[in-house]
């Protein structure tokens, strides 16, 4: 057995986080910015969930190889790697505007993201205490959901129109990149990273691979379709404070979500916020006033973003190092996985004015049913995620 401190030992947290806080915003605003930019570029509103989708199942292409790929090269070169190729994507859009450029676009635009998502979770991760894990975990989410907040806000003074606000984009992406290529150490040691087994694969913990799985069905239609929504309601002119919102949510549960993790079961803790996310739509589909509305994105942003890293970190709670990476990787798979058939499912009730928060509170209080059950049976592998180990 490969020593729990593998890797750890010079591992610091301050090149993925500062790195992940540029592509964040530029992620955030890129994603608010393409369903609101295809009028301009003559593309039809239709193709809006399809390129939410197809950027998804891009994620779950790349979460088949990532592994590799940093056991190879490393987490410093694979992160500055993955960022270079989403910047191409991302002028490769403006370059050459049309629906086919556009999808295969997002498509490789998806495995770039995700090769960023596993190497910074596998990075920050590879922590030797559970309780250390959930810091860094909650650090890596506040400066993902942090960064994607202040993206939106972005969608005001730069607009939607023209190339401007996509050259924005790739501007920052190029400085997130530029942080891994001028900060060389503090990187963990992949190369001790291991594949988990078939045996293993099937012990893992089922409430940790359904969470992943809804957080991908409810988050893939809120970043690909959420934008459309607010801007056919009477709240419009707020679409990018309302998105703004709904990360803030998502970033401000963060704290709670480090404190609670370690300290109580993580099923529970998932029913409970697939619960309040269920009331939050309630706020969403009836608000008339701003301040009720903010309230009710925010508790939606929270619910919605928390179930992740809690189900992340069950994922990993007793795994050793050298298998972080290759668990990662399937956790991201499930989110993908579940990220791809969000935007598809979402749309199948796009002829309902709130088909969209109709669809998003279904999963979140199905999702609740289904962890509250997993945890009254306290099963004693519920939140054990290898058995043996």
């Amino acid at each position: 057995m490969i020593d729990a401190a593998v890797g750890t030992r010079s591992n610091s947290p301050l090149v993925p986080v500062i790195g992940l806080s540029f592509f964040a915003v530029a992620s955030g605003f890129l994603m608010t910015l393409i369903p609101l930019s295809l009028a301009d570029y003559q593309l039809d509103a239709e193709l809006a969930p399809w390129l939410a989708s197809v950027f998804y199942l891009g994620l779950l292409i790349g979460a088949f190889f990532i592994e590799r790929v940093v056991a190879r090269v490393g987490h410093r070169k694979a992160f500055v790697g993955f960022l270079a190729l989403l910047t191409f994507t991302v002028l490769l859009q403006v370059a050459a505007p049309g629906a086919v450029v556009w999808l295969l676009a997002r498509l490789i635009a998806g495995m770039a993201v995700a090769g960023v998502f596993v190497v910074v979770e596998s990075w920050l991760l590879m922590a030797n205490t559970p309780k250390a894990r959930a810091k860094r975990l909650g650090l890596y989410m506040t400066s993902l959901y942090g960064g994607s907040a202040v993206g939106q806000l972005a969608v005001k003074p730069l607009g939607t129109e023209g190339p401007v606000p996509y050259l924005f984009v790739a501007g920052l992406l190029i400085v997130a990149l530029l942080v891994p290529l001028l900060i060389k150490k503090g990187q963990p040691d992949g190369h001790h990273s291991q594949k988990l087994k078939l045996s293993e694969l099937k012990n893992l913990s089922q409430p940790a691979v359904m969470g992943c799985l809804v957080s991908g069905l409810v988050l893939g239609p809120i970043y690909g379709l959420m934008p459309l929504y607010i801007a056919q309601t009477d709240a419009a002119p707020k679409t990018g404070l309302l998105m703004a919102v709904i990360i803030l949510g998502g970033m401000a549960v963060q704290p709670l979500v480090s404190y609670l993790s370690p300290r109580m079961s993580k099923s529970l803790l998932m029913a409970l916020f697939c619960l309040f996310g269920s009331l939050s739509i309630v706020g969403v589909m009836n608000a008339e006033v701003l301040p009720l509305m903010i309230a009710s994105y925010m508790l939606l942003g929270a619910c919605s973003f928390a179930l992740y890293p809690v189900a992340i970190t069950l994922a990993c709670d007793k795994l050793e190092v050298s298998k972080i990476v290759s668990a990662t990787e399937i956790m991201l798979l499930s989110y993908s996985f579940g990220s791809v058939l969000g935007p598809l499912f979402a749309a199948l009730l796009s002829d309902s004015a709130d088909g969209l928060p109709v669809y998003l509170g279904v999963c979140l209080f199905a999702t609740c049913i289904y962890m509250l059950i997993k945890s009254s049976r306290k099963i004693s592998t519920t939140d054990t995620p290898i058995a043996g180990l």
